[in-house]
């Protein structure tokens, strides 16, 4: 058994709410980056790091009581097709959490108020899908095999709990086989804690097509999963998702929807208007149905991260 902590328990124990941060792609490329690459953000870790550690700092001084690391799609198969060894894809990857951490503790020594939890970083371990780069992490139908899956994940999980994360975020999941082989690697890792988000077909599905319900209900004696949720979803559907969810878990909720747009992934391009704009408001609505972990994916931005904390930090 595990003695380490649960990182979410402790927030949530003092506080009615754990904020998380928001979308880091488009804020790298608000800083001149670009990601229009296989590896996608990844990219950045091997161009020009220190701004990711720059946008991990915004999304802290915004109020965000947790970084999610740039490891999305920085995967071993995705840089060393992008020419890389084995050993230097596992630095860059193991960098990832470093940038979060020092951006963290470097906040944190400046940060004078006591209304707020010292963040946590949690390493982001995007699906397979991610890795092929042609949307298939909202589809989820990859056609490999669990095995396939566990040695693509693995060494990933190793590389990321070597570095220190607080714990692993398991995001954007489209499929069950695919987050029933990330549960069971867990277990290698006896001391990690992690979270579980999917992306969603509608209110009541994941991408696959699985009930949300069967999801929730599959890793409720999960112990290392410690929150499950939605992310990359348009924020119209999150109320009726997390109402399934909190009839079927007793774990904490966790939601962090897109800006509302639609992303295109044969383009890679957005299109429409965005929606949430009033996460601060949307919040409220989520908390009352039972989220308690909430902040922002895709096209989201540390302003609105920042109307999200004065709400709830204020209300402590």
């Amino acid at each position: 058994m595990s003695t380490k902590i649960n990182p979410i328990e402790a927030i949530l124990r003092d506080h009615p709410l754990m904020i998380l941060d928001g979308a880091l792609a488009t804020e790298l490329e608000k800083h001149g980056c670009d990601l229009n690459d296989p590896l996608w953000s990844a990219r950045v870790l091997l161009e020009n790091p220190e701004v990711i550690y720059q946008v991990h700092t915004d999304y802290f001084q915004a109020g965000a009581d947790c970084a999610i690391t740039a490891s999305y799609q920085a995967t071993i198969d995705g840089f060393i097709k992008h020419g890389l060894s084995e050993q230097e894809a596992v630095e860059v990857i193991k960098n990832t959490v470093m940038l979060a951490k020092r951006a963290r503790d470097d906040f944190w020594k400046e940060e004078m108020q006591n209304v707020r939890p010292k963040p946590l970083v949690a390493a982001s371990v995007g699906p397979y899908g991610a890795y092929l780069a042609d949307g298939s992490e909202y589809v989820g139908n990859y056609g490999v095999t669990d095995e396939a899956l566990a040695d693509f994940h693995r060494p990933r999980m190793a590389a990321l709990l070597e570095a220190g994360a607080d714990l692993l975020a398991f995001e954007t999941i489209p499929s069950l086989q695919e987050a029933v082989v990330l549960d069971s690697l867990l277990k290698d890792f006896p001391h990690a804690y992690a979270w579980l988000s999917f992306s969603l077909r509608n209110e009541q599905a994941i991408s696959d097509g699985t009930l949300l319900s069967e999801c929730a209900k599959v890793f409720e004696n999960s112990r290392q999963i410690v929150a499950i949720g939605l992310n990359c979803a348009p924020s119209s559907v999150v109320t009726e998702a997390v109402k399934v969810l909190k009839a079927n878990t007793e774990k904490p909720v966790i939601v962090y929807p897109n800006s509302g747009e639609i992303y295109d992934p044969e383009t890679k391009t957005w299109h429409g208007n965005e929606a949430c704009n009033g996460l601060d408001s949307q919040s409220e609505e989520w908390y009352q149905v039972g989220a308690r972990l909430i902040g922002g994916c895709c096209r989201t931005t540390p302003r609105q991260i920042e109307q999200v904390s004065r709400k709830w930090r204020s209300n402590s």
